[in-house]
């Protein structure tokens, strides 16, 4: 099949608040993820370009802090990283956290948590640059997310001016790169949502 439809509210919570969140949460820059143990959300601080909060599923809402530790710092990462937006996923291992080069979309640049700390540090123990390769020309690199299934590292990004349409890649080991359609349904369609 060539299109999978993702319903909104399907087998899932349909509206969960935030809760606790500091005054200056950017929530407009967020990523999430589920590591096994707990659901996750994450955002920056305020205008910040090296800082995020932390969150976690407390059964009923994301809770600031629960669970988690508070704020994360962001190091190394190069001059030109593009902090308007953040992708995250765990794989199994690691914590990793992705946010785009500057002027040329299709690169990711690559963070893992350094275990022990409250750092995300740009090249720990990750491929530290990653090309996105064959995305369509109409891709909305500014509405972008990933995760990994346990089969495969994946990204998404939004049809350009549209809100339900989605293109889906995942991780090529042979070429090192996020390539669309690769062991993937090329376009997803949400329905229902808000």
């Amino acid at each position: 099949p060539g299109s999978t439809n993702y319903q909104f509210g399907f087998n899932s919570i349909p509206n969960i608040p935030i809760t606790g969140a500091p005054a200056d949460a950017n929530l407009a820059r967020w990523a999430m993820l589920h590591d096994n143990a707990a659901y996750r959300l994450y955002c920056f601080k305020g205008s910040s370009r090296d800082a995020i909060y932390q969150f976690s599923f407390n059964g009923s809402s994301y809770a600031y802090g629960h669970n988690s530790i508070p704020e994360m710092r962001l190091e190394n990462f190069p001059a030109d990283v593009d902090a308007s937006s953040f992708a995250m996923l765990h794989d199994g291992s690691a914590y990793r956290l992705y946010m785009r080069r500057l002027g040329f979309r299709q690169t990711l640049y690559q963070a893992a948590w350094v275990p022990g700390t409250n750092i995300y540090r740009y090249g720990h123990n990750s491929i530290p640059n990653i090309p996105v390769v064959g995305f369509p020309p109409d891709t909305d690199w500014s509405r972008w997310a990933m995760l990994d299934d346990g089969a495969e590292y994946r990204f998404y990004a939004f049809k350009l001016g549209s809100n339900t349409q989605v293109y889906q890649g995942a991780f090529n080991r042979a070429n090192s790169s996020y390539q669309f359609a690769y062991n993937s349904i090329p376009e997803l369609t949400l329905v229902g949502a808000p």
